[in-house]
């Protein structure tokens, strides 16, 4: 019998390999790394209000805030389905650096010092535990 494609939920191999996915991922490393994440998205997402943005700067607090609320929600997705997620651990990284050019962009050079400081920070931040995010798949893709 042919599976139509829509069935690959099924798939033995499909199962297994999530369930991979899931051991790797249950490791207190990346249980660390989704918890602190989860915080670095919080910060970015309340930013704005935490270090004082200048009313000048009310896009650069609107970006802060969406953007740290996406990084809250995937790293709590790798939490929860890392086997149904692993797939985008790389978007922490790229709102990572985007998090840091942000300042410069969206208010062309005229931010605030704790603005650009406070991105700067939370980008590198943020990059650095996307990248250890990614890790439990690599390992995973390995076995």
């Amino acid at each position: 019998m042919v599976r139509p494609i829509s069935d690959l939920e099924g798939h033995p191999d499909v199962a297994e390999m999530r369930a991979r996915y899931d051991q790797v991922a249950e490791t207190p490393t990346a249980r660390i790394t989704d918890g602190a994440l989860v915080l670095a998205g919080l910060y970015l997402a309340i930013s704005p209000w935490v270090v004082g943005f200048p009313p000048f700067e009310a896009n650069l607090s609107v970006n802060n805030f969406i953007c740290g609320v996406a990084v809250a929600l995937l790293a709590a997705g790798f939490a929860v389905a890392y086997g149904r997620t692993h797939g985008l651990t790389w978007l922490p990284v790229v709102l990572g650096v985007w998090t840091i050019v942000a300042p410069f962009i969206i208010q062309r050079g005229y931010a605030s010092g704790g603005a650009i400081a406070s991105n700067i920070v939370i980008g590198l931040i943020t990059i650095a535990l996307g990248l250890v995010a990614m890790r439990p798949g690599m390992v995973a893709r390995k076995r």
